[in-house]
């Protein structure tokens, strides 16, 4: 055999036994290993990588403890778990070199404070009020020659656009616009309007038309100021008197606008029955306020998440009491979990479900994991996820992970969650952490 065959023999050898390398699952645990670890200071945390090599881990004890020891250095088996303890919060690098001199990896790891928060899943009503006066559709005036025509559609004004002040004075209720809206009609001058439009602040002159039908003047715009509903309470931190509920944003139902939150208050609510879902028509929790004057807590903010704000009281009718911690989105796994919500009257109840699917996000959104209903109770009470049922929280190996925040139309025992992570970002209560510094990075 000549040099020539030898070297391309070798060469095709070497290739087999690094594509031999890379599916082997020794590899594939190595690669397992993240650049990049997330805890909670009163939480322990397990790392298995069951890889049959000894290696020594550098750390700052100051911050973090492996294995329970307080030294900077020590000598560990990778095939055997790893025990994380978090000594205070900070951000240190755990170093890692194979057989003690092959550097491998650089774990950034951030400590936060410790984080517990109380589960809901109790049904609540909700009432908000905008801040300012919702344009939801365009209304036709018949003017003196007979000519139907919009007013406030002339003026440039769209469906989802938000009046917030007329002639220079902050407009929040509807009952207001009337009186505004005769005085400059009969004054013949115009009403100079300024609204939002996309987070844009934009102005414009609308001129009243008399309507000859209504015999009254009219700007030719449908209007909302308000909106009220049900859904579920996702968490309630008793440290700083913040809750979480729904998991999605509220918008407004003729326009889809997510409503910008001027007030509004949270009350407590029961169901009274249950609209079943079935494929191609999710069903409804039918549920109704309980002592409106009792208001639980308020409304502070209206983000994608879902409304958040300050809680008076916890509401009386709870799975428990008792605080649990939280995850962050890279904790949360596929397979059985749990879901607390209410089918009748203000019980809350513990339903099992499977997470069926988990997204990898860096960065807040939307839809985190799929799961599906599969306790057959809850099927048979609901037929799966009903609307009024987002917000639910969701557990799993005792930690709460995320919401119910959707149901798939054409298959109701599915859908999708956010997690908590998210949630608890927009409650202000959880921080992002500091992003490291260039000596930081993982090598």
């Amino acid at each position: 055999m000549n040099s020539g065959n030898r070297m391309r023999w070798f060469g095709l050898v070497l290739v087999f036994l690094v594509c031999m390398v890379g599916i082997s699952t020794p590899f594939q645990h190595f690669a397992a290993i993240p650049n990049e670890l997330r805890l909670f200071s009163g939480q322990m945390k397990r790392l298995q990588y069951g890889v049959p090599v000894h290696a020594e881990v550098t750390v700052d004890p100051r911050i973090l403890q492996v294995n329970g020891t307080a030294k900077n250095s020590l000598s560990v088996n990778l095939n055997e778990p790893l025990s994380l303890k978090p000594n205070r919060t900070g951000q240190t690098s755990m170093k890692v070199k194979l057989f003690g001199t092959i550097p491998f990896k650089t774990v950034k790891v951030s400590v936060m404070p410790d984080l517990k928060v109380i589960p809901g899943g109790q049904t609540i009503g909700v009432k908000v009020k905008s801040a300012g006066i919702l344009v939801v559709g365009h209304h036709l005036v018949t003017d003196r020659s007979g000519v139907k025509h919009s007013p406030g559609e002339k003026a440039g004004l769209r469906l989802g656009d938000l009046i917030t002040s007329i002639n220079g004075e902050p407009i929040h209720e509807v009952q207001k616009v009337g009186k505004l809206v005769e005085k400059a009609g009969l004054s013949k001058q115009p009403m100079n309007l300024t609204y939002k439009r996309n987070g844009k602040i934009l102005q414009t002159n609308l001129y009243p038309e008399y309507d000859i039908e209504d015999q009254a003047w009219r700007l030719g715009l449908y209007i909302r100021d308000s909106a009220a509903g049900v859904g579920t309470l996702t968490f309630y931190a008793p440290e700083q008197g913040v809750y979480g509920a729904l998991g999605h944003v509220i918008t407004d139902m003729d326009t889809q606008t997510p409503i910008e939150v001027g007030y509004g208050e949270i009350l407590q609510s029961r169901v009274m029955s249950i609209n079943k879902s079935q494929n191609g028509e999710p069903g409804e929790k039918r549920a109704q306020f309980v002592k409106e004057s009792k208001v639980l807590g308020n409304v502070e903010r209206n983000t994608s998440f879902g409304i958040f704000g300050k809680m008076n009281e916890q509401p009386v009718h709870s799975y428990s009491d008792r605080a649990v911690p939280v995850a962050f989105a890279e904790e949360v796994k596929e397979g059985p979990a749990e879901i607390l919500t209410v089918v009748n009257g203000q019980k809350v109840e513990r339903f099992n479900i499977e997470i069926v699917h988990v997204s990898k996000q860096q960065m807040p959104a939307t839809k985190g994991m799929v799961i599906r209903v599969t306790d057959k109770r809850l099927l048979s009470k609901t037929g799966g996820i009903v609307q009024g049922m987002s917000g639910s929280p969701i557990l799993q190996n005792g930690k709460l992970v995320g919401a119910v925040t959707h149901v798939f139309v054409n298959d109701p025992s599915s859908g999708y969650g956010c997690f908590i992570e998210w949630m608890l970002q927009d409650a202000g209560i959880l921080v992002k952490a500091p992003k490291p510094s260039s000596k930081e990075v993982a090598a």
